[in-house]
């Protein structure tokens, strides 16, 4: 059957019309498939990290990071050391592997990584090789000054916190001034290892063979002043500490007395987050389940 010209027209506009439509339709199902892709993968890469976690097989390597901007709560149904890791996996790329020297330096100075304060940062690894890697990340830092010393001063969201706390109560810096009682330099942290301790010692920390050192003075490049996010105070009552606590300020380290580490939760969250209370000769500290 032979087509008029008006047929001819009408059948080539019905076909371009279909095409348009079709083109359309097929647009809108490759979006809606992109977005279905993008969310199980979202989905999948989040379940090596529970897996890792549950089983405890580390290193955990965190994925999903950054797939949402609420504020990240522990899983309840996990256990203490499980729920911590959960948190800090979300701000170290690796978490070590136990009996490593990283691991147990994330045992005793681990702390600061479940920091939920969107106003710190936080360091990318717990060890800093040398002063230029110090110098690197402190230049990146946003700081701020403790009201009423000479040169301290901090991460900008722990000194607020501290300022207020010490605006509730008179709570003197360890030294009574001075900027090593803040964020220190690696040279700094390097000769108060060398004031304690020395090379020799080190070997045995790195060896898992000597921890108690730990709870005196941090090896070379490992401190949490070295990030501003801890400070040495004395404190000598229940109100100071009261008030350092209400301001997310703990006391964190085993048996080092006089420093306080800028945690940024409330004291009812950190069992949530895993954290172990501990009272060793009448000082309460929260402390990391590894």
């Amino acid at each position: 059957m032979k087509l008029t010209l008006s047929n001819q027209k009408n059948l080539t506009r019905f076909i371009r019309k279909t095409s348009f439509i079709s083109l359309v339709i097929l647009m809108i199902f490759v979006l809606v498939a992109s977005n279905e892709i993008t969310h199980h993968k979202v989905a999948i890469t989040a379940q090596p990290l529970q897996k890792c976690l549950i089983n405890n097989s580390l290193p955990c390597i965190d994925t999903s990071k950054n797939t949402t901007s609420e504020p990240f709560i522990p899983d309840p149904k996990l256990n203490p050391q499980q729920r911590f890791l959960s948190a800090i996996a979300r701000k170290l790329t690796t978490i070590p592997q136990p009996g490593t020297y990283e691991y147990t330096l994330l045992r005793s100075y681990g702390a600061v990584f479940v920091n939920p304060d969107i106003g710190i940062k936080l360091p990318p690894k717990d060890i800093f090789a040398n002063e230029q890697e110090t110098q690197e990340f402190q230049a990146t830092l946003t700081m701020g000054h403790v009201d009423g010393t000479n040169d301290c001063y901090l991460q900008q969201s722990a000194a607020d916190a501290l300022n207020k706390a010490r605006i509730q109560q008179q709570i003197p810096l360890k030294s009574g001034y001075g900027s090593g009682d803040c964020t220190r330099t690696f040279n700094t942290n390097l000769r108060f290892w060398h004031k304690y301790a020395n090379d020799r010692v080190l070997a045995k920390v790195q060896q898992g063979k000597e921890t108690k050192i730990l709870g005196l003075v941090a090896p070379p490049g490992t401190s949490q002043h070295l990030w501003g996010l801890a400070i040495d105070l004395r404190v000598g009552n229940k109100e100071q500490r009261k008030a350092l606590n209400q301001n997310g300020w703990f006391q964190t380290v085993e048996n080092d007395v006089p420093h306080w580490t800028y945690v940024g939760l409330s004291e009812e969250n950190l069992p949530l987050f895993g954290f172990k209370k501990q009272a060793i000769r009448g000082i309460t500290y929260w402390m990391t389940p590894l």
